[in-house]
């Protein structure tokens, strides 16, 4: 059970580093590699931005579930 959730905390680290880096900062993000840039420099923040966040806010909680989950068992 312990061996699971640290390879789930693992893959969810590298989603959610991944994710952050997606978003467009104050300068240009990697985000503008995959067409984000382009939408978002013409009318606030487009769909794929908006998206962008949803995802990061389920892979963070999970990511904190899996931390609380890991502390619990290892008490």
């Amino acid at each position: 059970m312990i061996l699971g959730l640290s390879i789930a905390l693992m893959i969810t680290s590298t989603l959610m580093i991944l994710l952050v880096l997606l978003h467009k900062g104050k300068g240009s993000g990697l985000s503008d590699l995959f067409g984000g840039g382009i939408s978002s420099n013409y009318g606030g923040s487009s769909v794929v931005e908006r998206n962008l966040d949803r995802i990061t806010i389920v892979a963070g909680g999970l990511w904190f579930s899996l931390v609380v989950a890991l502390s619990l068992l290892l008490k």
